[in-house]
């Protein structure tokens, strides 16, 4: 009568679909989706977040991977920053008073690109100035006129030491780096063989009189260097002067273009006071002439005079949308470049390079939260520029004493932008635990379903979601046969036959090899043997693992038996999950039950091979045998649980309905039918509970019993509450329909005997008893008499 009851017919193997609702030949005939499907709570969220301009406000993306949660999240914000006024542009300038500081200039982005055109204009009008200004007529004259009057005053201290040196006979010679005095007799230099003719009272005369002159020309040149300075600051002056005759006419026109900017302007008044000194220095000094060439002159004003522009942004083009893949430090705040001088480490405000905030402030940056975390310091620094409002740049590692050069601090721009972090459910938790801040800076949470209601109208938007992706990939359209094939895997993916998942990224991958193998097979329209055939090559590409572990079945290398019976085995349902791919596989329990008062041992935990959910799932079935059969007296036995030939970590409950029907065949000696394949959880009143992966445990066992040969006896038997996750392969859907394969679903333990044991369960009476001859009879007259056994060994 359990068969009857218990056994699950083959329609509700699988996931059907109204024909009347995919009432199209293929998806060419749809329209094309616009949004994300079904994640209505998360999209009302995400616009709440968007339009809340107020501090705290940044939004934290939860959700599953693959959700299409980036995706959206990003779409939607572009086309809402489309309708959000363009913020300005920031660039950095040279701080002439202090080049460590560089300044930050705030501009319209219409006059960015502008003002760094007329300041190149500036350059070449410069270049082509200079040094030409200082060969005009005008200025030659005036520094001649100076020369004149250094010259003057040294040829007059001159000509005076002359005059008293002719009156005693000596000649004065000048030359360009020296002045000497030569004896002279009648009006004729003596040169030295001369000069030792005469008799030594005139030799002394002229000697003394050399002397005289010498501390004479002294004299009178004593204020030379007072002469020099003076001649050079006059030179300088005039320099200056030349200069900046010649700027001023040059900045005008940008004095004039930005007069009502006081920033630019106050920067322009600074670069008005600088700029004569630089001219002098890089262009009209001809030491350095000779040296530099015409690249070298303006490679040096561009690196002194031009805005180093950090963020770009077009006229009119909405709010920026910044999505930075590799959240380090320097990818968000940006970088100083250094370059190497005669081996030392040198930068300047040129060389400085924008970060991912520099390019989002006034708009949205997009960020994934586990990659921020993993990045040091990133997510301390990036909270104090959402508190402070502030961009600084600062290098992180010169705190912690690892960059020992001269570095920039450039000015601190104002901050202002939304933060949108994309992260699992996980990580939004833990951050809300522990971290205060966290809770104040990210109000705006958006949470994307990791699946849908299988309702007409997703059903219909998943076809359209379908042929949007063929539409951009360039795909074939997909046959109704295929939509309905690729509902089903979405389901399949979702483990619930009324349910879509919402993992869209998976469905997109399959989409993309099964359109390979119909292109491959030159077929027009994608079909649903197209989708078959790339999940089977996806699983003959992953299944090597498994492959090797079903052929060790085959071999009898893993005992497990498909037919027949045998008392305290059983068969037993696992999920093995490797990579991205997960497959089932039977594993055999057996347990051996004796008296005594050890109660019921889970072997695997003995040996630290059994986990938490594992052991308790064990203890439950104690609670179970004690609460539903030792009433009247205590429940003595003995008895060990084993999961056989398993080597690794064993974990989860859904073996625990298994091990009590073993234990029960063991302890009444009432032989189980391998035929049969087990699996679900229990409480301690006899209940049946869902596991998961119960798709897999079943084609698992039915491959096993396929390869071996069906006969008509095997199946598998699943807690009831699984039946609306049943979307099985087609060829367990018609070995069930053709008799071949069973599957029952049931909710009680008893209803697991009768299968099992083929014996009737017995119904318990007020009394507590149950009818003569039936299990639960047989099981309580067997414990009874073990706990007598065991009262008289201590008597």
């Amino acid at each position: 009568m359990a068969k009857k009851t218990t056994a699950v017919p083959a329609a509700a193997l699988t996931q059907t679909i109204p024909a009347k609702l995919l009432n199209f030949r293929d998806t060419s005939e749809l329209e094309s989706f616009h949004g994300v499907l079904g994640q209505d709570r998360a999209v009302n969220a995400i616009q709440f977040g968007v339009a809340m301009q107020r501090p705290g406000y940044n939004i934290f993306v939860m959700g599953d991977t693959g959700t299409g949660r980036s995706s959206y999240v990003r779409d939607y914000l572009k086309s809402e920053a489309k309708r959000q006024s363009t913020p300005s542009v920031w660039c950095y300038v040279n701080n002439f008073r202090n080049p460590r500081e560089p300044q930050a200039l705030e501009l319209l982005p219409q006059d960015a690109s502008r003002f760094r055109q007329l300041l190149s204009d500036l350059i070449d009008q410069l270049l082509a100035t200079f040094p030409a200004t200082f060969e005009h007529p005008a200025y030659q004259q005036k520094k001649s006129a100076i020369d004149y009057v250094f010259n003057r005053r040294y040829d007059k201290a001159i000509e005076l030491v002359e005059r008293e040196a002719l009156k005693r006979g000596v000649a004065v010679y000048r030359d360009a780096s020296a002045i000497s005095f030569t004896p002279m007799r009648d009006g004729k230099a003596l040169d030295e063989t001369e000069f030792a003719q005469l008799s030594e009272a005139e030799r002394e005369t002229f000697h003394s009189d050399i002397a005289e002159l010498e501390q004479q020309l002294s004299d009178q040149l004593s204020e030379l260097p007072q002469w020099k300075r003076e001649s050079s600051n006059a030179l300088r002056q005039l320099n200056h002067d030349t200069i900046r005759d010649a700027i001023n006419p040059l900045l005008q026109p940008l004095q004039e273009q930005y007069g009502s900017h006081a920033d630019i302007l106050s920067y322009l008044d600074e670069l008005q006071e600088f700029l004569p000194r630089l001219v002098m220095e890089e262009l009209v000094e001809e030491r350095l002439l000779e040296l530099r060439d015409e690249y070298a002159k303006r490679s040096i004003l561009e690196d002194t005079l031009l805005p180093n522009i950090v963020t770009h942004h077009a006229e009119d083009s909405g709010a920026p949308v910044i999505y930075e893949p590799h959240p380090s430090f320097s990818n968000l705040f940006g970088r100083i470049e250094y370059t190497s001088d005669q081996g030392a480490l040198v930068t300047n405000y040129q060389r400085i390079c924008p970060g991912a905030l520099h390019k989002a402030n006034g708009g949205h940056l997009i960020l994934d939260a586990e990659k921020v975390l993993g990045e040091p310091m990133v997510w301390e620094a990036l909270k104090r520029a959402l508190q402070s409002h502030q961009l600084k740049m600062e290098s992180p590692y010169s705190d912690l004493g690892l960059i020992n050069t001269t570095t920039l601090l450039p000015e601190v721009i104002p901050l202002q932008f939304k933060l949108v972090l994309i992260g699992s459910r996980q990580v939004y938790y833990l951050l809300q635990e522990y971290d205060e801040d966290f809770k104040r800076l990210f109000r705006a949470v958006v949470d994307f379903d990791s699946d849908l209601p299988l309702t007409d109208d997703h059903v219909l938007g998943y076809a359209r979601l379908l042929k949007n992706r063929a539409d951009e990939q360039g795909y074939a359209h997909l046959s109704r046969a295929a939509v309905e094939r690729m509902v089903r895997f979405s389901a399949r993916l979702a483990e619930q036959q009324n349910v879509l998942s919402a993992r869209i990224g998976e469905q997109f991958d399959l989409l993309a090899e099964a359109d390979f193998i119909r292109r491959l097979a030159g077929d027009e329209l994608l079909e649903a043997d197209h989708i078959d055939r790339a999940l089977s090559a996806k699983t003959e590409r992953t299944g090597r693992v498994y492959d090797k572990l079903f052929e060790q079945m085959l071999e009898g290398t893993v005992l497990l038996e498909t037919s027949g019976s045998a008392i305290g085995k059983i068969n037993g349902l696992t999920v093995m999950s490797l990579g991205d791919t997960s497959f089932g596989s039977p594993a055999r329990i057996t347990v051996t039950a004796y008296p005594g008062s050890k109660g019921v041992v889970d072997i695997e935990r003995e040996v630290s091979l059994g986990q938490a959910i594992h052991s308790k799932g064990v203890m439950i079935i104690s609670g179970y045998l004690g609460n539903r059969y030792a009433q009247q007296f205590p429940l003595a036995i003995s008895a060990h649980i084993a999961m056989e030939q398993s080597y690794g970590y064993i974990d989860g409950d859904s073996a625990s309905l298994a091990e009590l029907v073993c234990l029960i065949s063991a302890l009444i000696k009432a032989p189980v039918a391998q035929s049969f394949a087990v699996t679900g959880s229990m409480n301690q009143y006899g209940e049946v509970q869902a596991i998961g992966g119960v798709n897999e445990k079943i084609e698992g066992f039915f491959r096993l019993c396929q390869a071996r040969g069906l006969t008509g006896q095997q199946g598998v038997i699943i807690p009831e509450s699984n039946r609306r996750n049943l979307i099985l392969n087609a060829d367990v859907v018609a070995a069930v329909a053709a008799g071949e394969f069973h599957i029952h679903a049931v909710s009680h333990v008893d209803q697991a005997m009768e299968i099992l044991l083929q014996r009737r369960a017995g119904s318990q009476k007020k009394d507590g008893s149950f009818p003569a001859g039936s299990l639960n009879d047989d099981i309580i007259k067997r414990l009874q008499a073990i706990a007598s056994m065991e009262k008289e060994q201590h008597n």
